[in-house]
Order: C-alpha cells, then sequence, then structure tokens
C-alpha cells in the first residue's frame, strides 16, 4: 500500500498522474473558473452546492415556513437556482414552501420557447408554476412595443415591466421572498453600468444580496458569489441532469448592458478574481451623508413603489398608449420631469418634449 502511494505521489509530481485537489483520489475533470483549482467532478457538484448553502446560511436569506417564489425564465440560472434550491431545501430541512413564478413578456420564438422549459421544470421538480403576462398586466406584448418603437429603448420597457411583472405574480402567490438567479457576473456587471451611468442611489444597493426589505415582497440572490461559467458547468455534471433554454432574448443585441458584459469577461480572462473583486468594491461603497437621495413612496396611479408620483411603469404605459413610445425614455420625460416655469392659459403647468409634443398635468 505504501509503495502505491508513493508512486502515485511520484506521477503526481511528473504531471501524469495528477489527483483532485479537494479528495486526492480521482483525476481531475475541469478546472474551476472561481478558484483556478483541479477538481473532479463529483468535488465540483459538492463544492458548487456546499457554497450556495454557506451564503444561505449565513446570509439568513430564509426562516422555516416561508413560501419562496423562484423567478424561473427557462434560462440556465433560475433553472439550476431552481434546482439546488429544491435539493437543498430538502438536504438541510429549510423548511421552505417553493414555487416558480415566470414572466411571458410575449417574444415570439424566445419566451414562447422557454416557457416550455419552465413546464417540464415544473414536472421534473414539482414544484407549483404560475406564469404572469405582459398582455394581461399592460395590455402590451414585447413583440407590439418593439413594432413601435425599434431595436433602441426596447430593453428599458422590458426591465421596467418584468420587475413590476414579478412583484405582482409574487403578490398573487403570496410569498414572503422572491428569489432570483442573478449570479455575479450580473452584478459585477451591474456595479460598472452603475457608475457609468452615475446613478448613486442603485449603486449604493445593487450588491445587496437581499433588497426591497422595506417593500411587501422581498428579493434575494443566493447566486450572488456564484460565477456564470460555473453555473454553466454545474448542469452538465451526470448526477444533475437536466434541461435549459440557453438562447438569448432576440430583442437584445444592443442592450448597453452587453457592452459591461463583454468587459466583465475580458477582465476575467486576465484575472478571475476580477469579478469578486468588483462586488465588494461595490459592497463598501459608502454614501456621503451630505448626498441627496431619493425618497421612496408609492405610485399615485397604480400604487406601485416609486420615488416619484408615477413609476417608471405608469409613464412608459402612458407614453404606448398615447402613441408617444418616447414617453419616459430618459430623466427628463414624461410625468414625473421637472415642470418648465410657464402657464398654460387654463392655469395648468405644461411639459415640453421634443420627441413627445406637450403633455399637460
Amino acid at each position: 500500500m505504501a509503495e502505491a502511494d508513493g508512486k502515485a505521489q511520484k506521477d503526481a509530481g511528473r504531471g501524469g498522474g495528477r489527483l483532485c485537489c479537494i479528495c486526492q483520489a480521482r483525476k481531475p475533470a475541469l478546472k474551476r473558473p472561481k478558484t483556478l483549482q483541479q477538481i473532479c467532478r463529483e468535488c465540483f457538484y459538492a463544492v458548487f452546492e456546499a457554497e450556495i448553502h454557506e451564503v444561505i446560511v449565513e446570509n439568513r436569506l430564509f426562516k422555516p415556513g416561508e413560501r419562496i417564489a423562484i423567478g424561473a425564465s427557462g434560462g440556465k440560472d433560475s433553472t439550476v437556482l431552481a434546482y439546488v434550491l429544491s435539493e437543498l431545501n430538502q438536504r438541510h430541512n429549510y423548511g421552505l414552501d417553493l414555487f416558480l413564478l415566470s414572466v411571458d413578456e410575449g417574444i415570439t420564438g424566445y419566451r414562447d420557447d422557454s416557457l416550455e422549459t419552465v413546464k417540464r421544470n415544473e414536472m421534473q421538480y414539482g414544484l407549483p408554476l404560475k406564469i404572469v403576462s405582459y398582455k394581461d398586466l399592460y395590455g402590451w406584448t414585447m413583440d407590439e412595443i418593439v413594432k413601435m418603437i425599434g431595436m433602441k429603448n426596447n430593453c428599458t420597457f422590458c426591465g421596467v415591466f418584468r420587475r413590476q411583472a414579478l412583484d405582482r405574480g409574487a403578490a398573487m402567490l403570496k410569498v414572503d421572498k422572491l428569489a432570483t438567479g442573478h449570479n455575479a457576473d450580473d452584478i459585477a456587471e451591474t456595479v460598472l453600468l452603475n457608475i457609468l451611468r452615475g446613478d448613486i442611489a442603485r449603486l449604493s444597493r445593487c450588491t445587496s444580496i437581499t433588497t426591497g426589505e422595506d417593500g411587501p415582497i422581498p428579493r434575494c440572490k443566493p447566486f450572488k458569489y456564484t460565477y456564470e461559467k460555473e453555473i454553466v458547468i454545474y448542469p452538465l455534471t451526470p448526477i444533475s441532469f437536466y434541461y435549459y433554454f440557453s438562447t438569448e432574448c432576440i430583442y437584445s443585441p444592443n442592450a448597453y448592458r452587453g457592452f459591461a458584459r463583454e468587459f466583465i469577461k475580458d477582465l476575467e480572462r486576465i484575472r478571475p478574481r476580477a469579478i469578486l473583486d468588483i462586488i465588494r468594491s461595490g459592497e463598501n461603497f459608502r454614501i456621503s451623508t451630505s448626498t441627496r437621495m431619493p425618497e421612496q413612496g408609492t405610485c399615485e396611479r397604480c400604487g406601485y413603489i416609486s420615488s416619484q408620483k408615477w413609476c417608471k411603469a405608469c409613464v412608459l404605459l402612458e407614453g404606448l398608449n398615447k402613441g408617444l413610445p418616447k414617453l419616459g425614455i430618459g430623466r427628463t420625460r414624461g410625468p414625473n420631469a421637472e415642470p418648465k416655469q410657464d402657464q398654460m392659459p387654463n392655469g395648468s403647468r405644461s411639459m415640453a418634449s421634443k420627441q413627445c409634443g406637450t403633455l399637460d398635468f
């Protein structure tokens, strides 16, 4: 036995019989993008789940008896999240009631196909599924919106509507929290985007693992420190074989986020730890006490959370319904814009916009 161990160590020293750096028993099958460790499939599978469990426990994301909605799009992140949460819930006795929540944006050839994957996941995991649609909630599909507004700024509409649709769907399910599949790459991208936009308010909270705690339904991100590459690798292990939808949205090629994503990928190739470093920088960001922050309130029109008198979704819908799709695009247009000093003949104030004409309010 001693001779065999000595031979294995000798072979490992020559590079021909290298073993998994964790179990020291099997040959490595991959190099972790996050740590560059060479490990076997079995150890990767175990470490991947153990790290997510540690994040959940350390940050106290869930409490026993809570109802948790998992934002499920059919993509890799949400599919892996649903699988892992279902497994960890049983293994560690979290005591959670899990649900799948999907949003149908109305994108032909993309969302209709991905929802079929979500329905398959519903049967695989045995989790109830709730689907809410833009058409039912807003009276518009993304296909109709893009037809009116074009390929530019369409992600603004989709992002705003999707966030509110998830909250509305979560309210229908009467859940305590909404878990999303945002991974470390996503959060690092968001940090950069908020810096580029000069959005101090969002920069101060975009790295929080739980947001909206002062609202009706908080959101949490169990994948906050999980690299996208590892989420892609995880379903390839024989132990966790299942399906996810991998096609990108047909309306997102020109999305502003795409440029930040490419930059993050370039940084990762040079230094894999760069993603976590950006997240840590965002966590340590502090706002000066003299900085004026927007005050949280509710939309006068629909009652949704808003720092303005109308929430962004209502402003965008107003533009669509009036045939003015550019209304609400940018910071100075729409009902929430600062009014001009001049008064209309009837005593009401007016807001002028080159794209939108004049809107009385």
